[in-house]
């Protein structure tokens, strides 16, 4: 993606089976366990690079031995620092106490992080501070081993205010106004509720009250803790958490919009935001990591009993389509085939741009994410190609020569690699004129290949806000003065902002909001702002339920080419000699590529609960409004 977008965060669980000792028989390590967590994070680091954070549960430990740590990072480089910190700890304990290092029960008592429930967080920060009291896991912490609650997600809520509020009226003061705070504190009231309920029970019962612990984590009901705290929940969520005595679970949103991936087998139970994570980390084949069915959870007791509950009633399922357009690593099978088809399926409009004029026609693309879509791409101007040399040598029949026909199959796609970000390159400027000349040089261009007759045909996945083709790409690439650029974008246009994670939360800044606002201008129909503005105000007090997407009507009286061919002349300007061509996905077209991940609320505005068109329309009224603020 050439814009800079932040998006969801990552979640990486691990639940070990077996004691330590089975684990440093087997693989030489009671480390085993922080060992892969670093692996898991490190490949999910794509998912969040401005914090991480690690927690631990041991298991049966005595009265007044640590059972729980926890370390958290915002350094530019979180992950390492964390497990370097962990290092540190783990190699200072061994180095002064020698009798630690043969003796897997010292190490367990007397090492923190040596766990058997383990959990990691990558974050973007999206929601509140990015301060390192905002990075996961969260920490509810009480001198009930039962009630200590340790939680992490990749997730959104749309419905703060009215968790929120749901917390003050059951008697609660939460610390924070953040959706991680609040749903925390929702499990945990209902948590603490469980704990007294069955501690009661085994009171009357003729329980001691220490003989009561241990029956405590047996009876605990995780599954109707999560019914209850979760009822009222709308957005996109995987949701983890341990509880001190040594449970876990992994809880996914009932329309399946983030993705949860799991794997168990005797030795262990995992779960992650990426199947290719799992299946890289435990050396296991696809069809054996299992996705987390919508609206469940993934819960293992204590003693590792290990079970898939239903929590809430799912919803249509409507699992991000951006997953598999960008965010989650293409190194998934199902995912890389998909990308690939995406670059199959927009080329019937990239060869009416071009006119078919493969010959005088240079393809690339702007790095890295959009290679697998290019490749797509490529193959189908192979075909188209192919298709016209059979043709050719057919039609030349017996009177073609040998120099003929070798003429017409040494012709391929003309491939270069034309645009290679500058990682180095900073923007440490922030006066407008001179900060533009500087994103302007973030990308560099190859000299030499292109022809003054030639189309440059550039595919990126996504365009979002299209700042950085405007500044940067389009105006490097003009330099090669090519005839015409045709930039086209793997997705559809994005329409609408994201509620569930991704940090797209205002609609201004999306070019094809500011595409059909011209668009409007241009036709005489402006007064539709203040019309749909009047419309989204009359709904600001009513049930999610009953609210509508207003926004979508300034959308209706436009076709999606007239909206690209707008969006064209926005990011292109006098500056520019080349004639800028931008091609967009179609929606069917990408629903035919990813047909199990069929949320596409960016682009149609169909959102898959009812937060979402509160949510958009906010967004709207803040745009009217001149209100900077977030929707949600």
């Amino acid at each position: 993606m050439s814009d800079a977008l932040k998006h969801e965060c990552g979640i990486a669980l691990i639940r070990l089976l077996k004691p330590l000792e089975y684990y440093k028989e087997k693989y030489g390590s009671a480390f085993y366990g922080v060992n892969k967590m670093y692996l898991m994070m490190e490949k999910q680091h794509n998912r969040g690079q401005d914090g991480a954070g690690f927690a631990s549960i041991k298991l049966d430990m005595k009265p007044g031995q640590r059972y729980i740590s926890r370390v958290r990072s915002i350094e530019q480089q979180p992950i390492q620092d964390i497990f370097a910190q962990i290092n540190q700890r783990i190699n200072k304990a061994l180095s002064q106490n020698p009798e630690y290092v043969n003796d897997i029960s010292l190490q367990k008592q007397n090492i923190p992080y040596i766990g058997e429930v383990l959990l990691g967080h990558v974050r973007y920060g999206t929601f509140g501070k990015n301060s390192v009291e905002s990075v996961h896991p969260f920490l509810r912490q009480n001198n009930w081993m039962h009630r200590n609650l340790i939680l992490a997600g990749n997730f959104n809520m749309t419905n703060v205010k009215e968790l929120f509020s749901n917390l003050v009226d059951l008697g609660q003061h939460p610390k924070e106004y953040t959706d991680t705070i609040t749903v925390m504190e929702k499990i945990g009231h209902f948590l603490d509720d469980a704990v007294s309920k069955i501690y009661k029970d085994l009171k009357n019962e003729g329980y001691s009250k220490i003989e009561c612990s241990p029956l405590i984590a047996d009876r605990l009901s995780i599954t109707k803790i999560l019914r209850k705290a979760a009822k009222n929940w709308d957005g996109g969520y995987a949701m983890a958490g341990l509880i001190g005595h040594g449970d876990s679970f992994v809880l996914r949103d009932p329309a399946g919009i983030r993705p949860t991936y799991y794997y168990k087998d005797d030795e262990i139970v995992v779960v992650a935001s990426e199947r290719p994570v799992i299946q890289t980390v435990f050396n296991v084949p696809f069809e054996n990591v299992k996705e987390l069915d919508p609206g469940c959870a993934i819960i293992t007791k204590k003693s590792g009993e290990t079970s898939i509950e239903q929590i809430l009633e799912p919803l249509e399922r409507k699992a991000c389509s951006f997953e598999r357009i960008y965010f989650s690593r293409g190194s998934d099978a199902e995912i890389y085939k998909e990308r690939k088809l995406l670059g199959k399926l927009i080329m019937p409009k990239v060869f009416e741009a071009i006119d078919h004029d493969i010959k005088n026609s240079v393809f690339s693309y702007i790095p890295n994410t959009a290679e697998t879509s290019f490749y797509g791409m490529i193959d189908t101007v192979e075909e188209l190609l192919n298709q016209r040399k059979t043709k050719a040598i057919l039609e030349g029949k017996r009177s073609i020569s040998v120099e003929k026909v070798k003429e017409i199959l040494a012709e391929h796609p003309r491939i270069e690699k034309i645009a290679i970000k500058d990682v180095k390159l900073r923007t440490f400027i922030t006066e407008d004129s001179s900060r533009d000349d500087l994103v302007a040089h973030v990308y560099d261009v190859t000299y030499g290949v292109i022809k003054p007759e030639d189309n440059l045909v550039i595919i990126d996945d996504s365009i979002v806000r299209g700042t950085t083709l405007k500044k940067s790409i389009i105006k490097i690439l003009d330099r090669l003065n090519p005839k015409k650029i045709v930039v086209v974008s793997s997705a559809p246009q994005i329409r609408y902002p994201d509620c569930y994670g991704i940090d797209m939360a205002n609609l201004e800044s999306l070019v094809a909001f500011r595409a059909t606002l011209a668009l409007l201008k241009d036709n005489n129909l402006f007064h539709k702002v203040e019309e749909v503005y009047k419309k989204c105000k009359s709904q600001v007090d009513l049930k999610d339920k009953h609210v509508k997407n207003f926004v979508k009507e300034l959308y209706a009286p436009f076709t999606n080419e007239q909206i690209s061919n707008k969006i064209s002349e926005l990011l292109s300007d006098d500056s520019i000699n080349a004639e800028v061509k931008v091609i967009f996905q179609t929606v069917e077209n990408l629903h035919k590529a990813c047909p199990k991940n069929l949320g596409d609320w960016y682009f149609t505005g169909n959102y898959p609960t009812d937060g979402g068109n509160r949510v958009v329309n906010r967004a709207f009224i803040n745009y009217y409004e001149g209100n900077k603020e977030r929707a949600y």
